[in-house]
């Protein structure tokens, strides 16, 4: 992609265009980072771009952007652009083309303004973003409520960008965070969830959810959190702390591969622990039933944020199931299984594994469960069961819940290696049913 890029610059150059890479790609690399995107800003106009390649996507021709397909992949290709008179926080009223320093002028962090000619190997910097960089500061260009003001997306990213990179964020600029917090309810909630779902990923997650408290704009995108702040919990089981902090440290032991999910399972697992902790005689924090209230605000929340549907049933049932793990060693054979089975097995193990880390640290039940996994999957013949209802049918049994308590009782009855075949199976099912 970065020859590719290169490429795209060149022949920008060659049709008589100013052309430079921009924003996180020339960022990353001065970081010492691999781009994973590289975006290019240039003064040719949206018809000029066409007219040099042959595949272009007119994304945001309004706004002079368009979408260049080279090799197989996108490149973002900008026109030079200054914009004003932003009077609804997203987006603005109008957009005039300029040069590339009033263009690096609008941006909206230091460290993003830079722009780099790779075909010259020259950066071009007039904001004073490599100092920042060296620095290792977030500090938006000029003044941040200006900033934050024409799209107020940028107070989000801008937590989330310090998470990532690891960055302090500037004095001035965190304070205008914090005064403008309220103004990201003016967001689309997909906006948000895209950035909420970068905000949460390894290794920078627990900062993430730490900077969000801070900068005030928990209660705005998160509000189910909040009330875990200062949620206590027993010390038997609990030494870390309060449920925020139990939460905080899942995040910050999440696995570099961590599933998509993952984050948000820790996020939103113990989320109804305050509205159902009871301080009983004994001195006992109980919080009977979070998980099933907890499986309810996790599916509200993600709702909200316009998570689609599988991941929210995803999710929702790791919350809704988390505490069953705790009783594995002494499930029936057949009901452990029919658990290592789910489908969500390998997230809730995973969830599991986390939420032990983080507050006693005993991870027997962990082992257990990954030994017991390893030995059904020595067994791929009790994956699919047996009989189905249609195989009842056939018997000469009526549907209703007769005929789904013996199926189920069959299923289990495979899992226990009670029944090894079909044939055993509607044999059993027969004298069961007295046929």
């Amino acid at each position: 992609m970065r020859a590719t890029a290169t490429e795209i610059v060149r022949r920008l150059q060659v049709a008589g265009h100013a052309a430079f890479w921009v924003g996180g790609c020339v960022r990353d690399r001065l970081l010492g980072k691999n781009p994973q995107d590289f975006d290019i800003a240039t003064d040719a106009r949206p018809e000029q771009i066409e007219a040099i390649f042959a595949k272009t996507i007119p994304v945001g021709r309004q706004f002079g952007v368009m979408v260049v397909i080279e090799v197989g992949h996108q490149f973002q290709v900008a026109t030079f652009r200054a914009e004003a008179e932003y009077s609804d926080g997203r987006r603005p009223n109008k957009v005039t083309f300029c040069d590339a320093r009033a263009d690096a002028l609008r941006r909206d962090f230091t460290v993003n303004g830079l722009f780099f000619d790779p075909v010259k190997e020259e950066l071009h910097d007039w904001i004073n973003g490599r100092a920042d960089l060296e620095k290792k500061i977030l500090r938006t260009i000029g003044d941040p409520h200006e900033r934050f003001g024409e799209d107020h997306l940028r107070l989000l990213r801008a937590v989330r960008f310090a998470a990532q990179l690891g960055f302090d964020v500037d004095p001035a600029t965190f304070a205008a965070v914090q005064s403008l917090a309220p103004k990201i309810s003016c967001i689309s909630a997909e906006r948000i969830r895209d950035e909420l779902l970068k905000l949460f990923q390894p290794p920078h997650a627990a900062r993430g959810l730490d900077l969000l408290r801070e900068s005030g704009l928990l209660a705005h995108v998160l509000p189910e959190l909040v009330p875990t702040i200062g949620c206590e919990q027993s010390p038997t089981f609990h030494p870390e702390g309060d449920v925020y902090t139990h939460i905080r440290l899942l995040l910050a032991n999440l696995p570099a591969d961590a599933h998509l999910a993952l984050p948000w399972t820790a996020l939103l697992h113990d989320i109804a622990k305050p509205a159902t902790a009871v301080r009983q005689p004994d001195g006992r924090i109980t919080f009977y039933g979070h998980e099933k209230i907890g499986a309810e605000m996790a599916e509200a929340l993600l709702t909200r944020l316009r998570f689609p549907r599988k991941q929210i049933e995803e999710i929702s049932f790791v919350v809704l199931h988390h505490m069953q793990f705790k009783d594995a060693p002494k499930m029936r054979k057949a009901t452990l299984r029919r658990m290592l089975l789910r489908e969500t097995f390998p997230l809730e193990l995973a969830q599991h594994r986390l939420d032990c880390l983080a507050s006693h640290g005993q991870l027997d039940i962990y082992d257990f469960l990954q030994h017991e996994a390893a030995e059904l999957a020595k067994l791929p013949q009790l994956a699919p069961p047996l009989v189905t209802g249609e195989d009842l049918l056939a018997l000469g049994l009526k549907p209703g819940p007769a005929l789904g308590e013996l199926l189920h009782e069959i299923r289990d009855r495979q899992l226990a290696e009670e029944l090894l075949s079909r044939d055993a199976a509607l044999a059993w099912a027969k004298e069961k049913a007295g046929i």
